[in-house]
């Protein structure tokens, strides 16, 4: 006998393809705020967008250690929707969560910080950000409208 609590959920034509899209993009995320947190960013790119926004460079060793602690936040984040297989609503709220907040991460970040990675990247400095935050966004709509749809994680549906 069941628990009265426990709901039962079946598979959809749309749960793997959704757990699939989400464990690539995961991984593509993972490996992207990684390279942002420890290739891209660094106190050279902080200092020049901090004289850039007419503030002082002084604090960029500090403002350095935070954007690596979050950094390091959103690489686990990340490296969790690599679990997206296994089908538990845990995982499929934790990518909700991650995803939506690095959606904004466009907004968040301001723009001297994408001005000093192409000053001294080139397009290849901002193309990290734009890949996890644009995906994370993409990610995130599909997300959130299969559970608009099935009203429950990963595309399911209820038992009745």
């Amino acid at each position: 006998m069941s628990h009265p609590l426990v709901r039962k959920h079946h598979p959809t034509a749309w749960t793997r393809p959704l757990q699939i899209a989400t464990v690539v993009c995961s991984l593509v995320f993972t490996v992207g705020t990684i390279l942002q947190n420890f290739v891209i960013i660094d106190l050279d790119m902080l200092r020049l967008a901090m004289r850039s926004a007419g503030a002082s460079a002084s604090d960029a060793p500090g403002f350095l250690t935070g954007l690596r602690t979050v950094g390091c936040l959103y690489i686990v984040g990340n490296a969790a929707g690599l679990l997206a297989l296994r089908g538990r609503t845990w995982t499929f709220w934790v990518v909700v969560a991650v995803n939506v907040t690095q959606a904004a991460g466009v907004f968040a970040i301001p723009p001297a910080v994408f001005d000093a990675s192409v000053t001294l990247y080139g397009p290849a400095g901002i193309l990290p950000s734009v890949i996890t935050d644009g995906g994370a966004a993409l990610l995130s709509l599909a997300l959130l409208g299969s559970l608009v749809v099935f009203r429950t994680p990963w595309a399911q549906r209820r038992e009745n």
